[in-house]
């Protein structure tokens, strides 16, 4: 048997029929819906952890990357440990080159397949089929998805944890994700007020990063003007975003999925957490608000790295969107927003 082989048997199942699911719960948002902030809430219950976006992309350099325990991400005792019990179970694996994503090793065909978000399941068995012809998709798919798995068991024996958190929140790998059965996979969708979203797409260094500018993109500074949308393009990516979200959890059990709007989070976070570790199926009495007290080592996020642990509604959209921008956006996507429950 084949070094492929042997991994995609154990991805399905084969080999681990005895063994019990590890319980992952996947957020699924448009970027800078307050999944982060959910994240960290989340890992502040013992029963609980999350090291961030498991995808683990856009590290910029490596070499001064940090962890949210602020140390270099080379230098983190936690994720040296997660290394070295990836290589127990044969694994090189580094968080800064992971070979988490599902478009690692892939050849320019299949990320042109895997360009396009989530679609509707018509859509998506096109795109299988075609993603099917290629031998590199067929070949490294299985070692994706075992190096997901492996990783998300590693997580979970070193900190001792029921539920793993993944933060990474693109439709496309939930999907896959799915296709591993030693996961129980529970889905959160996290949904915050499009204008907000769309303002951080517009200045994502102000507007969803750390608060300390040396502290941005992962210590690394800058103003991030390269990644700047205008809102055109800006309440596009929004609403496709939630369009793929609504897509990616028609194959999923409606009994393990739940929404989460960030304006109930920070506005009512008792009730809001205690509903949601109630549909994780752990303590809700155990939850704790004041997250910065828990060790945390995520990767993502900007915000990851703040000191601050006020839970605070950020509507600086309302003052920072000029009337024409949002009128730009309604034209584009006000009517998801109605649907959603926004005015």
């Amino acid at each position: 048997m084949g070094k492929f082989e042997m991994i995609d048997r154990s991805v399905n199942g084969a080999n681990n029929s005895a063994s019990p699911r590890t319980r992952l719960v996947y957020l699924l948002a448009a970027s800078h819906s307050g999944s982060t902030l959910l994240a960290m809430l989340l890992n502040a219950h013992p029963d609980v952890c999350t090291v961030g976006e498991l995808k683990a992309t856009s590290f910029g350099d490596p070499g001064k990357y940090r962890c949210s325990c602020r140390q270099l991400i080379k230098d983190c005792q936690f994720w040296n440990g997660i290394r070295q019990d990836m290589a127990a179970r044969g694994f090189d694996f580094d968080v800064t080159n992971a070979g988490t994503d599902i478009r690692t090793g892939m050849s320019p065909y299949v990320l042109r397949l895997l360009k396009p978000l989530h679609r509707s399941p018509a859509l998506e068995r096109v795109r299988d089929m075609a993603l099917n012809l290629s031998p590199i998709w067929r070949r490294n798919l299985p070692v994706i998805l075992a190096r997901n798995l492996a990783l998300i068991q590693c997580v979970a024996a070193r900190t001792g944890k029921k539920v793993i958190v993944d933060s990474s929140k693109i439709g496309i790998r939930l999907k896959y994700l799915l296709r591993i059965p030693g996961l129980d996979i529970r889905v959160i969708r996290a949904i915050r007020d499009g204008r907000g979203v769309a303002l951080t797409y517009m200045d994502p260094a102000r507007f969803a990063d750390a608060s300390d500018p040396a502290l941005r993109q992962g210590g690394l500074g800058g103003d991030r003007a390269g990644e700047r949308l205008s809102m055109d393009q800006a309440a596009k990516e929004w609403r496709r975003s939630n369009e793929e979200a609504e897509e990616a959890l028609k194959q999923l059990d409606p009994s393990k999925q739940t929404v989460n709007y960030y304006e109930d989070l920070c506005n009512n976070p008792e009730e809001t957490l205690q509903r949601l570790f109630t549909f994780m199926e752990v303590d809700p009495e155990k939850r704790n608000t004041d997250f910065r007290l828990v060790e945390h080592h995520v990767v993502g996020n900007g915000m990851r790295l703040d000191s601050c642990s006020e839970i605070r509604l950020d509507e600086r959209w309302r003052s920072s969107l000029s009337e024409n921008d949002v009128h730009i956006f309604h034209s584009i996507a006000g009517d998801l927003m109605q649907r959603l429950g926004y005015q």
